[in-house]
């Protein structure tokens, strides 16, 4: 199962099942595929501000 990760300054939850379509990747994208300038689409962080979910917590 694809891992979800969560920014680490305002708690947005990037989603493979989800994607990012606003910005170009869709759904199905995973977040190791997002390229490295890929940024949060709500506060804008780096993609180095994500952390991976506990996937156990949120399912």
């Amino acid at each position: 199962m694809p891992k979800k990760y969560e920014c680490q300054v305002c708690g947005y939850i990037y989603d493979p099942k989800l994607g990012d379509p606003e910005n170009g990747y869709p759904v199905g994208t995973a977040f190791e595929d997002l390229p490295d300038g890929w940024e949060c689409p709500v506060c804008g962080a780096p993609k180095t501000e994500f952390k991976p979910l506990d996937q156990g917590l949120y399912e």
